[in-house]
């Protein structure tokens, strides 16, 4: 048998055995507002035993980060494996044993730019996860402008001290650890004065404020320094070289939206099933031809994204790197988000208007049509992804 085909039938009984049927039940909603998705960490609470273990056998394999290294708590995988585990999971609509900042944006920085004492230190706790990160970029006054950030981290010997405030940080209140952008040279051109540090959320000195959405719900947050200090172990790369780590970890993050958003998970319904369920079916198809026509139209866009989206993530893993791919990725998917949001709308036709009660699911569907208007400013405008797919894809001048 080929090696390949060994693996797959491995897999496919360590699945079969080891996810609890409960995690083979569609999630409601999108990856970044359901409960059900787990994203550890110290204070994370789990929805039932059936989510703690699917957590503790993933990540005792290491495949909550399959391709990452052994040693550093990975699975190890070739990008072949890797790519079976992915169809497997599906094959079963497993949903995922973790959501993490750490595996989709810390971590592949931390493997190119940190020390084996970091990688150590800070790799297996995420794989098993351990350790909830959030991301402390975005200023009031250095959004798009990110070069433009004014945090501040002093030398004070063998640490440094943070002063400043970040904005929009991604569930900064839950997190237990962030990595951030701080600047600590006010005296060069500001892409080269800035460093990238990691601390503890618990540090003295941090505190965060939530920030209430028009949907209601509060993912992001205000979050203040002052005077935490940070010892000069968790420096990620040379001082004042920040800016190289924050441009590779920005393509990791565009690429984990697209992901998110973009794409149907293995856990969720389709807006076809959706659509049946809801509408029913006439011989055998959907009883409103309209719907018909726009929900073939999405699934067939889908479809071709996630064909783009895997062979991106193919070519990034033979070491040709996403690069400016990242940014068509992260506009296209957030744009077929808020299609499907708004064909989901049309679905669940005047009950998509209900916000609360049990009869609306909490008011889901409005509340994440609402959400998803925030997926083209998150993670780099819209407009600024367009200009980078102008420049470095197409080659259009400046």
């Amino acid at each position: 048998m080929d090696p390949l085909d060994t693996f797959r039938h491995q897999t496919r009984a360590w699945l079969d055995e080891n996810c609890p049927q409960s995690m083979r039940r569609a999630i409601s909603g999108d990856a970044l507002m359901d409960t059900d998705i787990c994203w550890g960490g110290r204070k994370w609470v789990f929805s039932g035993d059936d989510q703690r273990n699917w957590l503790a056998r993933m990540g005792a394999r290491g495949w909550t980060a399959p391709t990452w290294p052994r040693e550093f708590g990975g699975g190890g995988l070739s990008r072949a494996e890797a790519k079976v585990l992915s169809e497997e999971l599906q094959r079963i609509r497993a949903r995922p044993a973790l959501e993490s900042f750490g595996i989709s944006m810390l971590g592949p920085a931390l493997l190119k730019y940190g020390t084996d004492e970091q990688k150590a230190r800070f790799l297996p706790p995420i794989v098993r996860g351990e350790i909830r990160w959030c991301q402390g970029y975005s200023e009031p006054n250095a959004g798009s402008d990110l070069a433009g950030l004014q945090t501040r981290a002093d030398d004070a010997g063998d640490h440094f001290l943070v002063n400043g405030q970040k904005i929009w940080t991604s569930y900064a209140d839950k997190a237990d650890w962030i990595f951030c952008l701080v600047r600590t040279d006010f005296a060069a051109p500001k892409h080269q004065g800035i460093s990238f540090v990691l601390f503890d959320m618990e540090s003295p000195g941090v505190s965060t404020r939530p920030i209430r959405l028009i949907s209601g719900a509060s993912p992001f947050c205000e979050t203040f320094f002052d005077n935490v200090r940070v010892p000069k172990g968790q420096l990620v790369g040379q001082l004042n070289a920040g800016w190289d780590i924050a441009k590779y970890l920005l393509t990791h993050e565009r690429e984990m939206i697209s992901g998110l958003f973009g794409v149907t998970g293995a856990g969720q319904a389709t807006p076809t099933e959706i659509a049946v369920r809801r509408i029913g079916l006439e011989h055998g198809q959907l009883a409103q031809p309209g719907l018909r026509q726009d929900i073939a139209r999405l699934e067939m866009d889908a479809a071709a994204f996630r064909l783009t989206l895997e062979r991106v993530r193919d070519e990034a893993r033979a070491g040709v790197g996403t690069g400016a791919a990242s940014s068509l990725l992260k506009y296209y998917g957030t744009e077929l988000n808020k299609r499907r949001q708004e064909l989901l709308m049309s679905i669940h036709g005047s009950d998509a208007l209900g916000w609360e009660g049990a009869a609306f699911d909490g008011g889901f569907v409005a509340r994440s049509w609402l959400r998803s208007k925030g997926n083209s400013i998150e993670g780099g405008t819209s407009e600024v992804q367009l200009n980078v797919i102008a420049k470095r894809i197409l080659g259009l001048p400046g």
